[in-house]
């Protein structure tokens, strides 16, 4: 059983015989150019429409969310020429305060108009959902289509919304925090002038040692922001 959604359609998993899980989420695309995409997915609560914390973004840096239920699978490529990056999602395991799951891409420092063919395929192995997305600019980052929770029953729709401020602005608006540069490095230390031989001396290395004797302070800080670069 296969189903089409157009822009702003929605249809019920089950009534598209998606009954399975977890669902294996497949967004698909075609470059010529070298251009590249990114799969995310965000967990959002259901009752403000963001992210609970900065652990519901799902990402090439941050692989799983929702205690494991939104997984991201990877990137495999054909040998026609057609790129796949899925997630793989357990609605039944997603904690009860998550209300929706967002799908989106990212494009890899160009537009997706780029690219041809986007789609995204929902399947349990049995039955598919599809959309396709034919009208993409200037945008960067794109929502491909939203799982939502009505009344017990678990939808989806077709969105096709994008952004010009790729997957930093994606993720911001959704309530994520950025770390959005990398960490300059840190210069490398000046080594130290030698130094005369000297009781002084001798007193500031039994000061060191007694320092590096004492027991390290834990820090409980977080990060601040979760960091966009990809990794490898």
């Amino acid at each position: 059983m296969s189903t089409s959604l157009v822009k702003g359609g929605n249809v019920g998993l089950h009534a598209a015989g998606l009954t399975g899980s977890p669902l294996q989420v497949r967004l698909s695309w075609q470059s010529s150019s070298g251009v590249d995409a990114d799969c995310s997915a965000l967990l959002l609560d259901g009752d403000t429409g963001k992210v609970r914390s900065d652990d519901d973004l799902v990402f090439y840096n941050q692989p799983s969310g929702g205690g494991g239920a939104v997984r991201h699978v990877g990137k495999t490529r054909g040998p026609d020429g057609t790129s796949v990056d899925e997630l793989s999602i357990d609605l039944a395991a997603l904690p009860d305060d998550v209300g929706s799951v967002v799908v989106a891409a990212s494009a890899d420092g160009e537009t997706f108009a780029q690219l041809g063919a986007l789609s995204v395929t929902l399947t349990d192995g049995q039955a598919e959902v599809g959309f396709d997305i034919t009208d993409a600019t200037t945008q960067t980052a794109l929502v491909f289509v939203e799982l939502y929770r009505r009344g017990g029953v678990w939808k989806v729709k077709g969105v096709g919304q994008g952004w010009d401020d790729g997957l930093t602005g994606l993720a911001t608006d959704y309530g994520v925090t950025v770390d959005e540069e990398p960490a300059a490095p840190s210069p490398e230390p000046t080594p130290p002038s030698a130094a005369p031989v000297s009781l002084e001396k001798r007193r500031l290395i039994d000061l060191e040692k007694k320092l590096q004797d004492r027991p390290a302070v834990l820090s409980l800080v977080k990060s601040a922001g979760v960091s966009l670069t990809k990794r490898g």
